[in-house]
């Protein structure tokens, strides 16, 4: 078994008072984390899933797909199958004719992997019920390849399909048997495909936390690690892992935060402190830290919160590198005192980290409504169970249901050509389920932040990470609602508005 060692963040020195500010720091600004796991030189110093997720439980990784893809290519390169510098479009010649562009032809398998292709943004996008590889060598390119950044997820797209067309196997089988199979990578990990069958390399990647951590870990050791089997074994050619993670394109123009402004490598950033990161959308975040020996896994939902990903960066930045009184500790007292010290804060910290889940939505801090702070209590007092009849809408919602309870699951329920949506959560508690129509599980709950005014909100889990959010606004005789679906694909019903009159 290929497992890492695990010991306890003073023996690694790592304060645990430290871990404990990271975690408090992200739960005082609302960062919905799903994941927290952070190894020094080697060793597994913590582990926190926020439930209901779990340490086996599958998660969406997003853009951290491409750094996979990336690795993939390089193992057809180690098999001699492709070069870097071969154009791409001679891998895929049913896709060309004589009116091709000049720069789709020229462009090679390195401008795609360093985001330097002929494309401003994501071809597929343009229809995406049609060939998603083909997009790519169709629409019409916007600039000379190989010259500027632009962030352009069809490219790793095309490259995921460039190893499942050359390896004759879907992209991820291919990269357990040549690699991951090594660091015991989950069995029933796998790739979204697209609609034509193709993994999407670009963010389609369903792993655990500890397989992204393995990963990283691989790429941090330039790809030589000792292997399940205690064979010392070189999985990826150092010097593609070399410049995969070094500072090749300037992403400054473009990056919308500071740590999407330090650089891009192949399939891979940089990051504020000398090291690189697997960046995956809502905040899936692989953080090599080298100067410090740390490497750091993340999961979240940052999605709909702007410098959502900054915000954690931020926190292990500020309270996990600074130096501190808790660090000269060791300096200045008895070895016993130190000990104690030590053991008493690991404890405090896994007592914090116990309290910790996937919480009920609340105010934002310091939130206050004519000078006193928000979020009233009483506002099911009278709205146990209504039915509204809605205006026409564009989700097609004929009736909407509310059974509220302080002690127990409450619903939200919509009627839409005679079948009925329901949708359970808690207020001030979280109720799980599976969601309508998606068939996607999630977990909810809801606030009061006015006497009037109810927020609901459920996190989705799965292939499907984001949120749906549900506001609604209670007059004697009407409720609007406002729905929000903060997701990249479906729940569509779920945007808009409702208005309801009281049956």
């Amino acid at each position: 078994m290929f497992e890492f060692e695990k010991v306890l963040p003073q023996d690694a020195g790592i304060a645990p008072e430290k871990i404990k500010r990271v975690l408090e720091s992200l739960d005082k600004r609302n960062i919905p984390m799903h994941s927290l796991l952070i190894l020094k030189d080697g060793r597994l110093v913590f582990e926190k899933y926020y439930a209901p997720y779990k340490k086996d439980t599958l998660h969406r990784m997003f853009s951290i797909s491409k750094s996979f893809t990336a690795t993939a290519i390089a193992l057809l390169t180690m098999e001699g199958k492709i070069g870097l510098d071969d154009p791409v479009a001679d891998y895929f010649p049913e896709y060309i004719t004589p009116d091709t562009h000049p720069y789709i032809k020229m462009m090679t398998i390195r401008n795609m992997l360093q985001m330097r292709t002929c494309h401003a943004s994501t071809t597929y996008k343009v229809n995406m019920k049609e060939d998603w590889v083909k997009s790519f060598f169709i629409v019409p390119p916007t600039h000379k390849p190989g010259t500027v950044f632009h962030y352009d997820t069809s490219s790793a797209h095309v490259l995921c399909a460039l190893v499942e067309k050359l390896s004759g196997t879907d992209m991820l089988s291919y990269m357990k048997e040549h690699m991951l199979k090594y660091v015991d990578f989950s069995t029933d990990s796998y790739m979204v495909k697209d609609p034509f069958g193709v993994s999407i390399g670009g963010s389609g990647l369903m792993a655990t936390p500890m397989d992204v951590l393995k990963f990283l870990y691989i790429l941090s050791r330039n790809g030589r690690i000792v292997c399940n089997d205690g064979v010392e074994r070189s999985l990826l050619p150092e010097e593609f892992v070399k410049e995969a993670t070094s500072n090749i394109s300037d992403t400054f123009v473009t990056g919308p935060v500071p740590s999407e402004m330090q650089g891009y490598g192949m399939q891979i950033w940089q990051n504020e402190k000398g090291g690189f990161v697997l960046y995956g959308m809502g905040g899936q975040l692989g953080i090599s830290l080298p100067e410090q020996g740390l490497l750091i896994m993340t999961t979240a939902d940052t999605q709909g919160i702007a410098g959502g990903n900054q915000v954690i960066y931020d926190a292990i930045y500020e309270n996990l590198l600074g130096n501190d009184e808790a660090d000269e500790k060791p300096g200045s007292g008895s070895t016993s005192d130190v000990t104690k010290d030590s053991a008493q804060a690991y404890e405090d910290l896994l007592s914090y980290a116990d309290t910790l889940r996937i919480a009920p939505p609340r105010l934002p801090e310091n939130y206050r409504i004519n000078g006193i702070p928000g979020n009233s209590k009483e506002g099911a007092a009278d709205r146990t169970n209504l039915e509204y009849h809605l205006d026409p809408n564009k989700s097609g919602f004929e009736k909407l249901t509310i059974t509220l309870s302080e002690h127990g699951p409450s619903s939200i329920s919509f009627m839409q050509g005679g079948k009925t949506h329901t949708i359970n959560f808690g207020i001030g508690s979280m109720y799980e389920g599976s969601f309508p129509i998606y068939d996607i599980p999630y977990t909810a709950g809801a606030m009061w932040s006015r006497e009037n005014v109810l927020y609901i909100k459920a996190h989705l889990i799965g292939e499907c990470v984001g949120s749906v959010h549900f506001q609604l606004f209670f007059e004697p005789r009407e409720v609007t609602v406002f729905m929000r679906k903060i997701e990249e694909t479906y729940f569509q019903e779920f945007d808009g508005h409702l208005q309801g009159h009281l049956i």
